[in-house]
């Protein structure tokens, strides 16, 4: 992502400032949401528990002071008696052990609960990701997507493990001390509290103006995510290009805005802090001199004045804590509106209410009439009817950006029809469930995708409890064996990232093995020996044969003599099949197919005769 997408956000904020303001409203709904995760569900009880824990810790904490002053008093009491003393000093020191111990089990409750707050959110988040159709992967760059699964989920967990639990034990204790003060002497509780509504003034301006900042943050940053992981993905082609430096200036760029809106947000929350002591400062002076004119004109006594110092200064850590704990709260709001806005993101390709599974029954394939766009208004396809039999191998071809590889993808509904329907053995597509309709299609791509792991676990990807033994046959049906067994530790060699370790067509031959696992009934290649040498696409296509035999398969190709033996060719130009036939009947009819046959022997057919002149449409 650019500093273009960037300014396009920045305008899309200024056209729609509504949108802008119902960010800021939503922030007690996305912190209630995130303390869901943590205190919902099977973890309410626990929650409870741990609050309960809490409280009653904090209860042995806030009697320490007013068993002190009282204890001053009988000091300052000429009647007073050891005995007196001693039982005030005891009451101390047990409510000191009571502090201790509950704080400690309410502690180790609250960081379990932080660590499945995290966990739980994570695992929602993935999941639901997974559940999601592809429409919404084309619209989000890779790098955004990563900096909402890693960089935004990160805050969250800072403020699960740092801040929540804290902010818990800080309320619960302002209100405890708010009652306790109440109970000893209203008229200095109403003085003590005199500064509070002056510090909650100040957190909500400061509120005000750190959400937004903290929002635009996580933005930069997913801004600058999503440029590191296109550049980095693309360095071959940074390098070939001689644009390091203008790699680095974009990046400079990006980061210097994370800096400036990072500052900007930090600093203002951290003001909450030294304005929330200087504040704390004053009530305890303010406690202090009008304690002692209470204490002077014989309303109160000194203990009671002392208690109310230590109730100010313990009034003031939670208070204190809070407005600690406001820049990483802020934070994790934003981090966490961006992760609800992935969760709550519905899938545009769902089952009917009343979908059924697919019925193999040969794999008879029809269009009817089938139109499609992937952008509402921009046609892709359009009026496409044409028919599969049972068995055959049908060939795709046309100019690129004609719309070949759309048909496959609505084909295996990964994006539904804008209308017309497609039947697939006489079932209406739009009515199967898609798990039992990808469990019969197999495909294999021109980009071999391989992932992190053992050539083995590569293979077993492909269909749930398949077996060792299934998985080397298999690569010997797709002529892998032999190179397999000859890398370092066989099938168990582990694969770098995407299989960079091993050569484009070693690539593509594990991947023809792993749908060959699969078992599929019916097959899809998508310009699958377009990327290898003419050796290794001689065994590839033999794989590919085998693969096929028996199936209805889909085959689409730039180089029509991969497709010259199919049963039918459709040819595909501007969105519309506008011939099809086997090769033969093709040729012979000097269309386009015709042309683009042409076109690949340099302008001349087998005979001679000059390439038809035809308009290449692309979508």
């Amino acid at each position: 992502m650019t500093t273009t997408t960037a300014s396009a956000k920045t305008l899309e904020v200024e056209q729609n400032p509504e949108k802008a303001a119902s960010a800021k409203d939503d922030t007690s709904q996305v912190l209630g949401r995130l303390l869901g995760y943590m205190a919902g569900g099977e973890q309410r009880s626990r929650f409870a528990g741990a609050t309960v824990f809490r409280t009653i810790g904090l209860l042995g904490l806030i009697t320490i002071p007013a068993f002190t002053g009282l204890a001053i008093n009988v000091v300052s009491d000429p009647n007073g008696t050891v005995q007196d003393l001693m039982k005030w000093v005891i009451l101390a020191l047990i409510a000191g052990i009571v502090y201790l111990v509950f704080s400690f089990f309410a502690e180790r409750v609250f960081s379990d609960l932080a660590t499945r707050g995290l966990y739980r959110l994570q695992v929602h988040l993935f999941t639901h990701m997974q559940k999601l159709s592809l429409n919404f992967f084309d619209r989000q760059p890779i790098g955004e997507l990563m900096s909402r699964v890693t960089n935004d989920t990160e805050v969250v967990s800072l403020f699960y493990e740092t801040a929540a639990a804290q902010i818990i034990r800080a309320i619960i204790q302002i209100l405890l001390i708010m009652i306790v003060m109440f109970i000893l002497d209203w008229r200095l509780a109403i003085v003590a509290l005199l500064i509070v509504p002056v510090m909650l003034i100040f957190t909500a301006v400061i509120q005000r103006i750190a959400t937004p900042a903290f929002n635009k943050l996580q933005e930069e940053l997913g801004e600058l995510s999503g440029f590191q992981e296109e550049t980095i993905s693309g360095q071959k082609v940074i390098s070939s290009a001689r644009r390091q430096e203008w790699a680095d200036e974009v990046n400079e760029l990006l980061a210097d805005g994370v800096y400036d809106v990072g500052t900007q947000a930090f600093f203002t929350s951290l003001l909450q802090y030294p304005l929330t002591q200087s504040l704390t400062l004053m009530q305890i002076v303010i406690v202090l001199v009008a304690g002692a004119f209470m204490v002077l004109a014989g309303e109160i006594t000194l203990g009671i004045v002392t208690a109310f110092m230590a109730y100010a200064a313990l009034l003031a850590s939670p208070l204190s804590e809070i407005a600690n704990y406001t820049s990483t709260t802020l934070n994790a709001i934003a981090g966490g509106r961006r992760a609800f806005s992935i969760i709550d993101e519905e899938p545009v390709v769902r089952d009917a209410e009343d979908a059924t599974d697919y019925e193999f029954k040969g794999g008879q394939i029809d269009f009817e009439d089938v139109d499609f766009s992937y952008v509402p208004g921009r046609k892709i396809l359009r009026h496409n009817t044409f028919e599969a039999k049972p068995g055959q191998k049908i060939g795709i071809c046309g100019p690129t950006g004609a719309g070949k590889s759309t048909i496959i993808n609505i084909l295996t509904r990964y994006y539904d029809v804008d209308s017309g329907t497609i039947y697939i053995d006489g079932q209406d597509l739009s009515k199967l469930t898609q798990v039992s309709l990808r469990e019969s299609i197999g495909t294999v791509l021109q980009e071999a995708f391989l992932f992190s792991d053992t050539v083995m676990n590569n293979l077993k990807y492909a269909r749930k409890g398949a077996t060792e033994a299934e998985c080397v046959e298999a690569a010997k049906q797709a002529n892998a064996h032999e190179f397999i067994t000859n890398l370092p530790q066989g099938y168990e060699t582990m694969l770098t990232e995407r299989g960079s370790n091993l050569s484009q067509g070693q690539r593509q031959m594990i991947t023809i093995a792993r749908a060959m696992v699969a078992q599929p009934k019916m097959m899809i290649l998508d310009e699958a020996t377009s990327n290898v040498d003419t050796r290794t696409e001689k065994l590839i296509n033999e794989g590919l044969q085998r693969l096929m035999e028996g199936k209805t398969s889909f085959v689409i190709a730039h180089r029509l003599a991969t497709i010259r033996d199919s049963a039918k060719i459709l040819v595909v130009n501007g969105g519309e099949v506008v011939e099809e036939g086997p090769h033969d009947e093709l040729m012979a009819a000097r269309g386009f197919y015709y042309a683009l046959y042409m076109s690949q022997f340099k302008g001349k057919a087998p005979g001679g005769e000059e390439a038809t002149d035809v308009e290449f449409i692309s979508t």
